[in-house]
C-alpha cells in the first residue's frame, strides 16, 4: 500500500472485445490491484464495457445505466471503497424503443458506489482516411451528447470529462478549466493511425494550454478482426511532462501521484488564464 500523502490515480489500458462477461473480469481485475497498490480512483477507457465487430452487434449489446454492467462496477466501487471513471459506455438513449440509438456516456461513480455524474460524447467521430485504413462514423448509431458537465470533485482533485475524439476541440477543455477543473480526462479508444501520429501532441497540448492534469485511458491491441487500438494510456502534469504511459502492446495501468501544488504553481508562475482577452477581441478578426 502506498503511504505517500497525496492521492494515486491509476490510468488503465484494456484490450475489450464483444465479449463483456470477460471485460468486465479483465477490467475487475486491473482495478483490484490498483486498489492493492494505494489507488484511490481508477480510470478505464472508452468502451471498457465493450467493442462491437458491426453496427448491429454494437447496438445490441448497449444498456441502460440500469442494467446488469453498471450494477457490477458500482458493487466493485463499493466493495473495494475506490472510485471509478468508466471511460465510455454504451448507454441506450431516451427513445431507444423507437429509434434504437445509443450514447456513449463517461460515468463516474464514487467509493459509495453511487454515480456521481454522467457525460456524453459530444463529438462524434466520423472520419474518412483512405490513405490510413481509417473508416469510422459513430454518428451513425450515436447520439451527441448535449452539454458539457461541471467538473466533479474526487479524492484526486476536481476533474473535468471528455471522451476520446473530444481531445480535439481545445475549446471544451478550455471550459472546464474556467468552471474549475484541476484535471482532465479524455478515456479513449484512438485508432493505430491516429494515435501514432496525434495522440501524445494533443494530451500535451490539452495539458499546457490549460495548466491541468491530464489522465487518459485507453484501449490496446486487436479487438475483432475489423478493428485495433494504439494503446499508450498516458498521464500528463500541469507543465506537459509525460507521468506515465502503459505502452503500445498489452493491458496494464500506470500509477501516478496526483500533486494539486503542481496546478497551482504553474498557474501562478505562468498566469495565461490571466493574460487571455475577452471572447469578444477574438472574434474581432472576423468583424474587420
Amino acid at each position: 500500500m502506498s503511504t505517500s500523502p497525496r492521492p494515486v490515480a491509476a490510468v488503465c489500458q484494456v484490450t475489450a472485445t464483444p465479449d463483456k462477461g470477460a471485460n468486465f473480469f479483465a477490467c475487475k481485475h486491473l482495478v483490484e490491484e490498483a486498489k492493492e497498490k494505494g489507488a484511490s480512483m481508477v480510470f478505464l477507457p472508452e468502451g471498457f464495457d465493450y467493442i462491437g465487430s458491426s453496427r448491429e452487434e454494437t447496438l445490441l449489446l448497449s444498456e441502460s445505466l440500469t442494467g446488469d454492467t453498471i450494477s457490477q462496477y458500482t458493487q466493485l466501487a463499493r466493495k473495494l471503497e475506490v472510485w471509478l471513471s468508466l471511460g465510455g459506455f454504451h448507454e441506450r438513449g431516451h427513445n431507444w424503443e423507437s429509434d434504437r440509438r445509443i450514447y456513449n456516456s463517461h460515468i463516474i461513480i464514487n467509493d459509495k458506489g453511487d454515480i456521481v455524474s454522467v457525460y456524453r460524447k459530444s463529438h462524434l467521430f466520423d472520419v474518412e482516411l483512405p490513405e490510413k485504413g481509417v473508416s469510422l462514423k459513430e454518428s451513425a448509431f450515436t447520439i451527441p451528447g448535449p452539454c458539457l458537465v461541471s467538473p466533479v470533485q474526487t479524492p484526486i482533485g476536481k476533474l473535468g470529462l471528455g471522451i476520446c475524439y473530444d481531445l480535439r476541440f481545445p475549446e471544451l477543455s478550455l471550459a472546464l478549466q474556467r468552471h474549475g477543473a484541476e484535471i482532465l480526462t479524455y478515456p479513449s479508444a484512438f485508432t493505430v493511425a491516429t494515435g501514432a501520429a496525434h495522440w501524445e501532441v494533443l494530451l500535451r497540448a490539452r495539458a499546457i494550454e490549460t495548466q491541468c492534469f491530464v489522465l487518459a485511458a485507453a484501449q490496446v491491441g486487436q479487438h475483432h478482426e475489423k478493428r485495433s487500438s494504439y494503446g499508450h494510456a498516458l498521464a500528463v502534469d500541469p507543465w506537459g511532462e509525460v507521468m506515465g504511459d502503459c505502452g503500445g502492446e498489452r493491458p496494464g495501468i500506470v500509477l501516478v501521484e496526483i500533486d494539486l501544488e503542481k496546478v497551482s504553481s504553474t498557474r501562478r508562475n505562468m498566469p495565461v488564464q490571466q493574460h487571455r482577452r475577452d471572447t469578444g477581441f477574438y472574434h474581432s478578426l472576423e468583424k474587420t
